[in-house]
């Protein structure tokens, strides 16, 4: 039995605080001020009923040039991108595991840009294991 069981609902894994249960959080680094903030990550029943309540996660976010903040990190197997300006969601995929590090954004040699992320399971947040990928996707 792991530790998180006295701080999660042990069959929904639904921490035990009120929601937001995780968030994205755009800062103006010159004011300190909170400039946006969006829940990150759903659980897929509560989403359901209408309910936005993110979901906990490990991991950071890259920021464009372009303006789109990616990020994996949360417990729902998702990766997603976000316009830096307004916080909006612009695209997610589900990527079958955990996505809990820091993505990378890269320009190949055809010019292309693209983002990558390694996605594995077994993580603290989550039980089942597989070996890593690293997956890999072209910006338009």
């Amino acid at each position: 039995m792991f530790i998180r069981s006295k701080f999660w609902d042990p069959e929904k894994s639904w921490p035990c605080q009120q929601p937001p249960w995780g968030e994205l959080i755009a800062v103006n680094v010159n004011t300190g001020d909170v400039t946006w903030r969006v829940p990150l990550g759903v659980f897929d029943e509560l989403e359901a009923k209408g309910l936005r309540t993110g979901a906990p996660n490990i991991g950071g976010s890259i920021a464009t040039a372009g303006g789109v903040v990616f990020v994996g990190g949360t417990i729902d197997d998702r990766f997603r991108a976000f316009d830096s300006r307004t916080g909006r969601e612009l695209w997610v995929t589900n990527v079958g595991a955990a996505a809990h590090t820091v993505p990378i954004a890269y320009q190949g040699r055809n010019g292309k840009q693209y983002v990558a992320v390694m996605v594995s399971g077994g993580g603290y947040l989550d039980d089942h294991a597989i070996p890593g990928i690293l997956m890999v996707f072209a910006l338009p």
